[in-house]
């Protein structure tokens, strides 16, 4: 499908500077259908907040018939423009925004650019980390920071599914001002238990989420019981950043886990099921 690009700035509460936060819109467009609705997906971004790899990333997705929501992430501390993957841009990225920026605000723009994709008259409220005025049942995804940042908007009990490449500071609890985040608390007292589908991706060569730290996560969610895919691939770190990746970029495995990524949206927010029952029915043992 074509797609179209535009932007909100959407007022926020937690802001000391009481700046909006720019969220960028990527969104099929059909000709001669203009009032076709679709499900809509919030894709968080890595530290260098909507870079010509998100854009693009979130831009496959929307041509797949998707809203797609991107939220500029430091607009505390920056504007909405692309930090550059250089030295001075990760030092930009990382320091002071991601370990200044307050807990709740990471929240509040999740929460913003759920309530932006249930408002706009082509999305049918159906999300991926996702959401329907019908009920808008949202998606997410995200890379990096942007992975945390979807997992968390799975709290948010109007998101179905969230799928998350390589998240950091899970294991560590360590996202946001104080790095004494309550994400695994939160999945042990039950947040996510019963509600959408989560799905972990990792590299098992990622040196910022370690073995360890992979395996503290998944037991968390297999304790909780939450419905998770953890998927762990042969890759670095960064992997599906096709621009300035430092060598670690797999364009063959990225287009794999794509094609995952989509089965799950489609199944999950691209028609409508109707609401979920529960069943208890017990699978059988037969071979």
């Amino acid at each position: 499908m074509l797609i179209t690009k535009t932007y909100h700035d959407v007022p926020t509460k937690l802001d000391p500077n009481g700046r909006p936060i720019r969220i960028f819109v990527i969104a099929p467009k059909v000709p001669g259908y203009p009032d076709a609705k679709f499900p809509g997906v919030v894709c968080f971004s890595e530290i260098y907040q909507v870079t010509g790899p998100v854009e693009r990333f979130a831009g496959q997705i929307a041509s797949q018939g998707y809203v797609v929501a991107c939220p500029s992430t430091y607009h505390e501390f920056e504007g909405p423009d692309p930090i550059p993957y250089d030295v001075e841009g990760t030092d930009r990225g990382n320091n002071p925004p991601q370990i200044e920026k307050e807990l709740a605000a990471y929240d509040e723009d999740a929460t913003l650019s759920i309530d932006l994709l249930c408002s706009l008259k082509n999305c049918t409220g159906r999300i991926a980390v996702a959401i329907g005025p019908n009920l808008i049942l949202p998606t997410a995804t995200g890379m990096c920071l942007g992975g945390h940042l979807a997992f968390r908007a799975a709290f948010d009990p109007r998101v179905l599914a969230s799928v998350c490449f390589f998240a950091t500071d899970i294991h560590s609890a360590s996202l946001g001002k104080g790095k004494n985040d309550d994400t695994l608390v939160r999945v042990r007292n039950g947040d996510l238990t019963g509600k959408g589908e989560l799905v972990m991706i990792f590299g098992k060569q990622d040196t910022h989420v370690p073995r360890e730290g992979r395996n503290l996560i998944r037991q968390a969610l297999e304790d909780a019981n939450v419905t998770t895919s953890f998927l762990e691939v042969q890759a670095q770190h960064a992997f599906i950043r096709d621009e300035s990746s430092k060598g670690r970029w797999d364009a063959a495995l990225t287009k794999s886990l794509f094609g995952f990524m989509m089965e799950v949206f489609e199944r999950t927010v691209g028609r409508d099921l109707g609401k979920r029952a529960n069943d208890d029915n017990k699978i059988e043992h037969v071979c």
